[in-house]
Protein backbone atom coordinates (compact mmCIF):
# COMPACT_ATOMS: atom_id res chain seq x y z
CA UNK A 1 0.00 0.00 0.00
CA UNK A 2 1.38 3.47 -1.03
CA UNK A 3 1.03 6.03 1.83
CA UNK A 4 0.28 9.49 0.49
CA UNK A 5 -1.20 12.92 1.37
CA UNK A 6 -4.27 13.69 -0.36
CA UNK A 7 -2.88 16.93 -1.68
CA UNK A 8 -0.10 14.69 -3.33
CA UNK A 9 -1.98 12.11 -4.30
CA UNK A 10 -4.71 15.20 -5.97
CA UNK A 11 -1.32 16.87 -7.88
CA UNK A 12 0.08 13.16 -8.83
CA UNK A 13 -3.37 12.96 -10.49
CA UNK A 14 -3.53 16.13 -12.51
CA UNK A 15 0.03 15.64 -13.34
CA UNK A 16 -1.42 12.32 -14.90
CA UNK A 17 -4.03 13.54 -16.92
CA UNK A 18 -1.69 16.66 -18.21
CA UNK A 19 0.56 14.23 -19.64
CA UNK A 20 -2.09 12.45 -21.71
CA UNK A 21 -2.84 12.54 -25.65
CA UNK A 22 -4.56 16.05 -26.61
CA UNK A 23 -6.49 13.68 -28.99
CA UNK A 24 -8.04 12.13 -25.81
CA UNK A 25 -8.85 15.02 -23.72
CA UNK A 26 -8.98 17.67 -25.93
CA UNK A 27 -12.63 16.81 -26.90
CA UNK A 28 -13.85 15.85 -23.25
CA UNK A 29 -16.47 18.30 -22.49
CA UNK A 30 -18.41 18.98 -19.54
CA UNK A 31 -16.73 16.16 -17.38
CA UNK A 32 -15.45 16.66 -13.54
CA UNK A 33 -12.91 14.55 -12.32
CA UNK A 34 -13.01 13.89 -8.91
CA UNK A 35 -11.29 12.04 -6.07
CA UNK A 36 -12.89 10.15 -3.09
CA UNK A 37 -12.97 7.35 -1.13
CA UNK A 38 -15.00 4.17 -2.04
CA UNK A 39 -16.91 3.42 1.32
CA UNK A 40 -15.96 0.40 2.59
CA UNK A 41 -17.88 -2.64 2.25
CA UNK A 42 -18.97 -1.36 -1.18
CA UNK A 43 -18.77 -4.07 -3.86
CA UNK A 44 -17.40 -4.19 -6.13
CA UNK A 45 -14.45 -2.60 -5.33
CA UNK A 46 -13.28 0.21 -8.46
CA UNK A 47 -10.45 1.97 -9.20
CA UNK A 48 -12.83 4.34 -10.92
CA UNK A 49 -16.53 5.03 -12.28
CA UNK A 50 -17.57 7.19 -15.13
CA UNK A 51 -21.57 8.65 -14.27
CA UNK A 52 -23.20 10.01 -17.31
CA UNK A 53 -23.97 9.44 -20.92
CA UNK A 54 -21.55 8.28 -23.25
CA UNK A 55 -20.75 10.72 -26.14
CA UNK A 56 -22.47 8.06 -28.52
CA UNK A 57 -25.68 8.28 -26.72
CA UNK A 58 -26.08 11.95 -26.13
CA UNK A 59 -27.32 14.69 -28.24
CA UNK A 60 -26.67 18.32 -27.77
CA UNK A 61 -25.90 19.31 -24.10
CA UNK A 62 -28.74 21.46 -22.48
CA UNK A 63 -27.95 24.61 -20.54
CA UNK A 64 -27.53 23.88 -16.86
CA UNK A 65 -26.78 20.41 -17.75
CA UNK A 66 -24.47 18.67 -14.65
CA UNK A 67 -21.19 17.82 -16.09
CA UNK A 68 -20.52 13.83 -16.49
CA UNK A 69 -18.48 12.25 -13.74
CA UNK A 70 -15.14 10.29 -13.28
CA UNK A 71 -14.38 9.38 -10.04
CA UNK A 72 -11.21 7.89 -9.04
CA UNK A 73 -11.09 5.92 -5.77
CA UNK A 74 -8.14 6.73 -3.93
CA UNK A 75 -8.38 4.38 -1.18
CA UNK A 76 -8.64 1.63 -3.52
CA UNK A 77 -5.45 2.41 -6.19
CA UNK A 78 -3.28 3.45 -3.00
CA UNK A 79 -4.20 -0.23 -1.46
CA UNK A 80 -3.80 -2.07 -4.25
CA UNK A 81 -0.36 -0.20 -5.23
CA UNK A 82 3.32 -0.99 -4.07
CA UNK A 83 5.18 1.49 -5.27
CA UNK A 84 4.56 4.93 -5.96
CA UNK A 85 5.19 3.72 -9.97
CA UNK A 86 2.96 1.33 -9.50
CA UNK A 87 0.41 3.83 -8.22
CA UNK A 88 1.00 6.64 -11.16
CA UNK A 89 0.59 3.18 -13.95
CA UNK A 90 -2.70 2.20 -12.04
CA UNK A 91 -4.13 5.89 -12.01
CA UNK A 92 -3.09 6.79 -15.57
CA UNK A 93 -5.28 3.61 -16.93
CA UNK A 94 -8.00 4.31 -14.89
CA UNK A 95 -7.97 7.78 -16.15
CA UNK A 96 -8.02 6.25 -19.55
CA UNK A 97 -10.43 3.73 -18.70
CA UNK A 98 -13.33 5.86 -17.67
CA UNK A 99 -12.33 8.37 -20.65
CA UNK A 100 -12.87 5.52 -22.82
CA UNK A 101 -16.47 4.99 -21.09
CA UNK A 102 -17.16 8.62 -22.07
CA UNK A 103 -16.42 8.10 -25.63
CA UNK A 104 -18.97 4.49 -25.43
CA UNK A 105 -16.48 1.92 -25.58
CA UNK A 106 -17.43 -0.85 -23.46
CA UNK A 107 -15.53 -2.69 -20.76
CA UNK A 108 -14.89 -5.35 -23.18
CA UNK A 109 -13.33 -2.77 -25.96
CA UNK A 110 -11.26 -1.71 -22.98
CA UNK A 111 -10.20 -4.60 -22.55
CA UNK A 112 -9.49 -6.05 -25.73
CA UNK A 113 -7.29 -2.21 -25.88
CA UNK A 114 -4.98 -3.12 -23.01
CA UNK A 115 -6.91 0.01 -20.55
CA UNK A 116 -9.42 -2.42 -18.28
Amino acid sequence: MVTMADDEFERMVGDIFDALPDDMVGPLENVAILIEDQPPGARPRLFGLYSGRPLTRRGVYGFGELPDRITLFRNNLKATSATEEELRARVRVTLVHEIGHYFGLSDQRLQELGWA
